[in-house]
């Protein structure tokens, strides 16, 4: 979805970006390595494409892969771009893995570019290269986003495990959420978790809080989940960006994130204390008692929203020419 956000809404005819190349045997609605990042896929296919772009998807790869890609790219001369969207892999415990992975990646990169300002002065510390701020796209349909909110009465809060990813500690979050939604007036907590192994596990240490536990909601069922929403709560312990927090935006949904990454940075938002030291209950509770007093509404206009994929249609186009000047 966010590849697909990339273009001007109308559809750009300066960039062309290739389909992804199936794989026979994959699962289908599952993510699979994606064969574009195999040094043969780039040597074989030179012809076919001018610049690779590189945002998610070398999670499974070695470093000798990676360094071998960067040589198939260097030795055709296709300029690599690559798109941080995560300093630290929120599915990752060990940090390690990931910043070696970008270790390769970035500093090989013709082009580097960032959803936030905080990411990219870790960048440049980290590395050394400047890179290029581009906000994320929109997450939810024009036209969806522009109904309006349901009506509702009350104060409703939600916190979903979905397949508990290892930057997220939803239990603490969950118990001080529930300590706090009790003492306010017409608010009501609503817990939702996969029906997987890692959301099942967490149901079980807050069954009696009334988890809801079922399968991976569609778009629409989401976009219908969150809507319904005055404050969507964020648990994660690190990370960098979110199109959760994105998706809330577009619907008018109040979000919750934690201190850690640069959550804070992409939309207006609340924030709390909350990354691998432990929880700030106390700055959680006075975030939530803060939203249900003042009902912030911080809803992302469908007009802004146009202008702005319009605006990162040109700066993409603008990035891959120069990358292309740059390696001919």
């Amino acid at each position: 979805m966010y590849v697909r956000h990339l273009s001007a809404p109308s559809g750009d005819a300066r960039v062309v970006r290739l389909a992804d190349v199936e794989v026979p045997g994959a699962p289908a609605g599952r993510w699979w390595p994606p064969p574009m990042l195999d040094p043969a896929w780039v040597l074989g296919h030179a012809a076919e494409f001018d610049v690779f772009h590189v945002h998610f998807g070398f999670d499974d790869r070695s470093l000798a892969q990676l360094r071998d890609l960067v040589a198939a790219l260097a030795a055709t001369r296709h300029p690599l771009v690559l798109t941080v969207h995560d300093l630290r892999n929120p599915h990752h415990d060990d940090p390690g893995r990931h910043a070696a992975a970008l270790d390769v990646l970035v500093p090989a990169a013709t082009r580097v570019i960032t959803l936030t300002g905080g990411a990219a002065a870790e960048i440049a510390r980290r590395w050394g290269r400047t890179a290029v701020v581009v906000p994320h796209p929109h997450v939810v349909g024009a036209a969806r986003a522009a109904l309006p909110r349901p009506p509702r009465a009350g104060f409703a809060v939600g916190l979903h495990v979905k397949s508990k990813r290892a930057n997220s500690d939803p239990v603490p979050v969950a118990r001080a959420l529930a300590a706090v939604v009790a003492e306010l007036p017409g608010a009501r907590l609503l817990i939702d978790a996969h029906d997987d192994g890692g959301g099942r596990a967490v149901a079980a240490r807050l069954a009696d809080l009334g988890v809801r536990v079922h399968r991976p909601f569609s778009d629409d069922e989401l976009w219908d989940y969150l809507a319904g929403l005055d404050l969507s709560v964020l648990p994660y312990r690190f990370g960098t960006h979110s199109g959760w927090l994105e998706a809330c935006h577009d619907l008018g949904t109040a979000v919750l994130v934690p201190n850690c990454g640069y959550y804070a940075e992409q939309a207006p938002c609340l924030v709390y204390g909350h990354d691998e030291s432990g929880l700030d209950r106390d700055s959680l509770a006075a975030a939530v008692r803060a939203a249900h007093r003042d009902r912030p509404s911080w809803h992302a206009r469908p007009e802004h929203r146009a202008a702005q994929r319009r605006a990162i249609a040109d700066i993409h186009a603008h990035v891959y020419a120069a990358a292309l000047a740059s390696t001919r």
